[in-house]
């Protein structure tokens, strides 16, 4: 897969990254977000194939992305098809740190130091080319006004938006309501898109214990969750730095 183009964990995460704090919105689902949208951007290159509500690798031929790499590895060794619940809510320590650190090796976003209540170093993160992010939201503001079915990528990325309960912060407000609608039925145009999206929202919710009986596959007969999804608790344990959220 050649760099020139931006993986949909790399949009997904300058999507969420607030301009004037330097934080990230949604942090812990957020981290959900990056594990689905790995597995997108896997279907995406043909490495693997939703099989029901499983994850099935087709073609374990490496990407040339490190991180999708090792997580197309690590599908590989499960030896049989994964429920994209539990592929999900595995633990994924570090990943959107993964993902921070890159994009400042790229010169998309700049970090920078600081302390948390005068103590804890902590650091923040300023996008730099901002272009880019304008460009992935002007993407989905296109699809939300026009109505227009839009390309896979943009799909499942507004999909996996809404999944993580990006709505509100990318269309705040009571004037924001029918977008954050739009965006949310969006999640029907991409059956991956929509497959791991659900995924997400299960593991947020906590119910997924148990697969849904009459899954096809793709997903494509899964109800869509309503309203924004109940937050998990803080993952990933305690860390000496400090990521600002």
């Amino acid at each position: 897969m050649g760099r020139s183009r931006r993986t949909l964990p790399e949009e997904l995460l300058l999507l969420a990254l607030d301009p004037a704090t330097g934080t990230t919105a949604q942090p812990q689902s957020l981290d959900l977000g990056l594990a689905g949208a790995q597995l997108v951007e896997l279907a995406l290159a043909g490495r693997i194939a939703p099989d029901g509500d499983r994850i099935a690798v087709v073609m374990p031929r490496p990407t040339g992305d490190p991180t999708l790499d090792s997580a197309l590895e690590l599908l590989r060794r499960r030896g049989s098809p994964v429920r994209a619940v539990h592929w999900i809510g595995g633990p994924r320590l570090g990943l959107r740190q993964t993902y921070l650190s890159h994009l400042e090796r790229c010169g998309m976003v700049h970090a920078v130091e600081s302390q948390m209540c005068g103590v804890l170093p902590t650091t923040r993160y300023q996008a730099t080319e901002t272009a880019i992010s304008r460009e992935i939201r002007a993407r989905l503001d296109s699809a939300i006004r026009t109505g227009v079915p839009p390309d896979p990528r943009t799909a499942a990325l507004a999909a996996l938006a809404h999944a993580v309960g990006l709505g509100k912060h990318l269309y705040p407000g009571n004037e924001g309501r029918s977008s954050r609608s739009r965006l949310r039925d969006l999640i029907r145009h991409d059956p991956m898109g929509g497959l791991v999206a659900h995924a997400v929202m299960d593991v947020q919710n906590g119910v997924a214990a148990q697969p849904r009986r009459g899954t096809p596959a793709g997903g494509s007969g899964r109800t869509a969750t309503s309203g924004v999804p109940i937050q998990p608790g803080a993952r990933g344990g305690s860390m000496v730095r400090a990521v600002a959220h």
